[in-house]
């Protein structure tokens, strides 16, 4: 491959990954505004309708305030880390689409071990909350940045057991595999319980309400990011929405047959991403935060032994059904 073969492949590259991305942000800035609408709707309010139609510009209005507001940076902090943790944060929350396929060849890498990548990814979102608590030199933000490490160590455990069953079931790791594994029955409807059980620990993982603790207003001020002010707060928000987005995007691929359905492609799979994203905004309104206790309870004593025997179930009826 010649110089200008390579330079003009990368462009490509670049290309392809831009027109993926750039519709993801802006599908960022309108979870924002579908989470504050919903809830409004719940609790009787109006929200955001001023700024456009129905309130449509809102998330740009907010995102224009925050770029031109002043960073304020603690005195007593650790300047380059404490900038450096919400681009980390947004980097890894954005690399989780990599593998994520849209529709039938329309993925930025179809990677044999996707799924392993997307775990592996996400795993690593928890050093850019470490950083950002540790960097602040805030108690508050440092209570906040191990509370919210230690629950996703523990939920990562019961979502990596849970994430066995759907592999058995497909027989591969590659996501587009697995969406070809569920041609003639979503992986949903047999393993529907063990759906709940990973729709329940992606809240915990995303530290979505009611699992929220490491955020939590009334002990801890706002978490990890209380020493935070404007783009580098923008940078933490995004990237939540951004894991929520990836986290709905997963469940589809994994438990409801990706872009298959009554019609394939991206469309089809932007709803099902939608119905997910609306339950996560649904749970948030519904049901009181969780006391920090009650939620290693769950995860440890209650989550990790129903995932556990969940795949022993699983691959035991996998072995009986081979066997006949």
């Amino acid at each position: 491959m010649s110089v200008w073969e390579a330079i003009i492949s990368v462009c490509f590259g670049l290309i392809r990954i831009l027109v993926i991305i750039l519709p993801l942000l802006i599908a960022v800035a309108l979870a924002t505004l579908v989470e504050r609408k919903v809830i409004g709707s719940m609790q009787k309010r109006r929200g955001p309708n001023v700024v456009g139609l129905f309130g449509i510009l809102q998330p740009f209005a907010d995102a224009a305030k925050l770029i031109f507001k002043e960073t304020v940076i603690p005195s007593a902090a650790n300047r380059v880390i404490f900038l450096l943790a919400p681009i980390i944060t947004l980097t890894l929350s954005l690399l989780g689409w990599g593998a994520l396929p849209f529709a039938e060849g329309v993925v930025i890498a179809d990677l044999n071990v996707g799924l392993l990548y997307i775990f592996a990814v996400s795993s690593l979102g928890v050093y850019g909350i470490i950083m950002s608590g540790w960097s602040s030199n805030s108690r508050y933000a440092f209570l906040g940045s191990l509370r919210s490490a230690a629950q996703m160590v523990s939920y990562e455990v019961s979502i990596g057991l849970i994430v066995i069953n759907v592999l058995m079931c497909a027989g591969t790791m590659n996501l587009s595999g697995v969406v070809f594994a569920q041609e003639y029955i979503w992986f949903g409807l047999p393993l529907f319980f063990v759906m709940g059980l990973f729709f329940i620990s992606v809240l915990a993982e995303t530290n979505r309400a009611p699992f929220d603790l490491p955020e939590a207003e009334a002990e801890l001020v706002a978490g990890y990011f209380v020493e935070y002010s404007s783009m580098t707060f923008a940078l933490f928000f995004i990237a939540e929405y951004g894991s929520m987005l990836v986290m709905s995007s997963l469940i589809s691929v994994l438990f409801l047959g990706g872009w298959t359905g009554i019609f394939s492609g991206v469309l089809w799979f932007s709803l099902k991403v939608c119905f997910f994203l609306f339950g996560l905004v649904w749970v948030r309104a519904a049901f009181p935060r969780y006391r920090y206790d009650q939620l290693m309870r769950l995860g440890w004593k209650v989550f990790l032994p129903l995932s556990l025997g969940w795949v022993v179930l699983v691959s035991g009826s996998l072995l009986l059904l081979d066997s006949l």
